[in-house]
């Protein structure tokens, strides 16, 4: 496929508030992209959206939705089209977690962390997919994790959502790719934002110790900044690569993971232990 080129371009992000996605709104603003962004932060949202339209983006239009609303997007589809006309790249961006084990996680917080993570990126896909198939070069991106690589104790929901949308991303490109459409699935290993902090308590004390620390551990973890998340993203679209594993860490774990796929966490426990 040719490179994809993103002047004038319809871009729509997911999570476009602040994170990774806010950063590839200011990106993609950048390289003169039109804009459509979507959160359920109006205010986040309004922010980037200022910045982008100061960078020089195309266009810019914002969409507050609570993606854990179980909509089919069918609506943001047509609003999108109504606004810029047909998309030309979607990325679905956002993401949320859950604090404790699956023991403790209730059905209704593992139901919605799933809406969010999973059934809202398969809805959004279907609903653009009518408009990407009109353009050809266009391109999809899906936001797994590093948990999509790998599965910790502790994370059994996202872990789940998460590889449930790297088997999607990679079925989907299998069936795209002869379309000229190309298909990206993205593993951010420990990026700075807000997830952790953000992140539900479910069937814990939410000012208990094992939250806190829970908490603690995740924001101590993430230590890449979201701009430079954004800039690989947007030259692995633009380089049109299939897959994207970011941070040094998420690539050893994306390593062990293939070479000792029913040991990987018992060898990650050892070599912690080593280097505390």
């Amino acid at each position: 496929m040719q490179r994809f080129t993103f002047a004038g371009r319809t871009c729509v992000i997911t999570g476009a508030a602040g994170g990774i996605g806010g950063a590839l709104a200011i990106e993609l603003a950048k390289r003169r992209a039109a804009l459509a962004l979507v959160d359920r932060d109006v205010q986040g949202l309004g922010r980037v959206a200022e910045l982008a339209h100061e960078l020089g983006a195309a266009d810019v239009s914002t969409y507050e939705i609570d993606l854990s609303d179980g909509g089919d997007r069918r609506d943001l589809a047509a609003a999108v089209l109504g606004r810029h006309g047909r998309a030309d790249l979607l990325i679905n961006n956002a993401g949320v977690t859950l604090t404790g084990t699956f023991e403790q996680n209730s059905l209704e917080d593992v139901e919605w962390l799933l809406e969010i993570n999973l059934h809202a990126v398969i809805r959004t896909t279907k609903a653009f997919l009518p408009q990407l198939l009109e353009r050809p070069g266009s391109h999809i991106v899906n936001v797994s994790s590093l948990f999509g690589l790998l599965a910790p104790p502790g994370q059994v929901a996202y872990a789940t959502s998460k590889y449930a949308v790297r088997g999607f991303t990679e079925a989907l490109r299998h069936e795209l790719e002869p379309r000229d459409v190309g298909v990206t699935v993205v593993h951010p290993g420990g990026i700075r934002t807000q997830i952790a902090a953000n992140a539900r308590v479910s069937g814990l004390d939410p000012e208990g110790e094992q939250a806190a620390q829970a908490r603690r551990f995740a924001e101590a973890a993430l230590t890449m900044p979201p701009e430079e998340a954004a800039r690989q993203i947007v030259a692995a679209i633009q380089s049109r690569r299939p897959r994207l594993v970011i941070t040094r860490e998420a690539r050893a774990g994306d390593w062990l993971a293939r070479i000792a796929p029913a040991r990987y966490w018992k060898v990650s426990e050892l070599v912690a232990r080593r280097f505390q």
